[in-house]
C-alpha cells in the first residue's frame, strides 16, 4: 500500500478554528444543550447571489474546502469525497414543511433538490468546475472514515493523486426538538456536563465541517500520514480492547507504541464506557478527549482528525484536551477512537509526516 499523506486540514466548528491562533484559545462547553458553529463572513468566499440559495452545511463546506485546497496548493482535485450523517437538514425540513403547508400540492422542487445528501459534494464540484470522481458517504458517525478509505483506494489504485475529503453536518431547529424528545440531547437539569464522569445519558449537540486534501506525496504542508482505518457497526463492550489490539497488531504496533490517543467522550453515560475500557490499554500514552470542544454530532470525528493533524505538526497538546498528565517528548503516532451512542465504531491511525 502506498503511503497516504494529509497535506492540508481546514475546519469550521464551534471553536474559532479558522483563526490562526485557535490552538491556544480553545474553550470548553458544558452548559448548553446545543452549540452553534463560528461561521466566517461568507460573502468573502461565495458570491452573494449564491449564498441565499445555500444551506448552512453547504456554506460551511464550501469555505472549509477552499481553505483546504489553498493550503495544499491544489486548484482542482482529482476526486471529491464527502461524508455526512444528516446531510442538508435545513432544506429537508423546508421541503417537508412545504408539503404540509400546501397539502402536498403545487410544490416547487428547489428545496427537495437541495436537500439531498450529495448536495455538498456537488456544489463544491460546481464551484470548482471539477468533473472528476464525486461521491458522498452517509454512514452515521463513520461517514468521514468511509470517505478516507475511498480516498486511500483512489490514490493506491492510481486513479487520483490529490483527493479532497470532507465531513459536514448542520443543526436544524425541528431536529433538535426531536432529539430532545428522544433524549439524545441532555436535559437542562443535567447541565453542566462532566464529560469524563457523567452519570446521565444524552449529549451536547454540535455541528461543523472539516476538509482535508490527501495525496500520495509528502509536501511542505503535510500534517500526517494516514496509515490505516478500521470500522465496525457493532462492537460488544467486552470486545472493545480486542477490537483495538487487532487493529494495532495489523499495523505491527502495540499499545505502548501509541504516543497519543484521542477518545470521543461525549458525556453520555450509557455509551462512554467504551472509551473508559479503551483507556485501560494505554498506560504509556497521552489520553485526550475533544467533544467538550466540538459537541457531539454525526461527523464530530472530523474535528478530532483536524486536532490530531495540528498536534502532530506542532508537536504540542492543548492542556484543555488532556485526560492524564502523560506526555512524550516526541509525538509520532496518534490513534483516534470514535463512535456515536455505542454504534459505528471507528479507529484511525495517524503518523507524523
Amino acid at each position: 500500500m502506498t503511503d497516504i499523506y494529509i497535506n492540508s486540514a481546514a475546519c469550521i466548528s464551534v471553536q474559532d478554528t479558522l483563526n490562526e491562533n485557535f490552538f491556544e484559545n480553545l474553550q470548553p462547553f458544558d452548559s448548553s444543550q446545543v452549540l452553534k458553529a463560528v461561521e466566517p463572513v461568507y460573502k468573502e468566499f461565495i458570491p452573494p447571489a449564491m449564498i441565499r440559495r445555500m444551506s448552512k452545511t453547504v456554506k460551511m463546506s464550501s469555505v472549509a474546502s477552499q481553505y483546504a485546497l489553498k493550503e495544499a496548493g491544489i486548484e482542482n482535485p482529482d476526486a471529491i469525497i464527502v461524508g455526512t450523517g444528516m446531510g442538508c437538514s435545513q432544506d429537508s425540513e423546508k421541503f417537508l414543511k412545504n408539503v404540509l403547508d400546501n397539502n402536498e400540492e403545487f410544490l416547487t422542487p428547489t428545496y427537495f433538490i437541495q436537500s439531498t445528501h450529495n448536495t455538498v459534494a456537488g456544489q463544491i464540484a460546481l464551484g470548482l468546475q471539477c468533473h472528476a470522481y464525486n461521491f458522498t458517504y452517509v454512514n452515521s458517525s463513520s461517514s468521514l472514515e468511509f470517505s478516507f478509505l475511498d480516498a486511500k483506494l483512489q490514490i493506491n489504485d492510481g486513479e487520483a493523486e490529490h483527493v479532497l475529503v470532507g465531513s459536514t453536518d448542520e443543526q436544524t431547529e425541528r431536529t433538535m426538538e426531536l432529539y430532545e424528545l428522544s433524549k439524545t440531547i441532555k436535559k437542562e437539569e443535567h447541565l453542566p456536563v462532566d464529560y469524563l464522569n457523567s452519570a446521565t445519558n444524552g449529549v451536547i449537540w454540535g455541528e461543523g465541517a472539516s476538509f482535508f486534501v490527501l495525496g500520495k506525496d509528502k509536501t511542505d504542508s503535510s500534517y500526517a500520514g494516514l496509515k490505516d482505518i478500521r470500522i465496525s457497526n457493532k462492537v460488544d463492550f467486552e470486545e472493545t480492547q480486542t477490537f483495538i489490539e487487532e487493529f494495532l497488531i495489523k499495523n505491527n504496533l502495540n499499545a505502548q507504541d501509541i504516543d497519543a490517543v484521542i477518545l470521543g467522550f461525549s458525556g453520555d453515560a450509557k455509551s462512554d464506557d467504551y472509551y473508559t475500557k479503551a483507556m485501560e490499554l494505554f498506560t504509556n500514552s497521552a489520553l485526550l478527549y475533544y467533544k467538550h470542544l466540538s459537541g457531539e454530532f454525526n461527523t464530530a470525528s472530523g474535528f478530532s482528525t483536524f486536532m490530531a493533524c495540528h498536534i502532530l505538526k506542532k508537536q504540542a497538546i492543548p492542556e484543555v484536551m488532556m485526560i492524564n498528565a502523560f506526555k512524550k517528548e516526541e509525538i509520532k503516532t496518534v490513534l483516534l477512537y470514535n463512535h456515536l451512542r455505542g454504534n459505528d465504531h471507528s479507529l484511525v491511525l495517524l503518523e507524523r509526516a
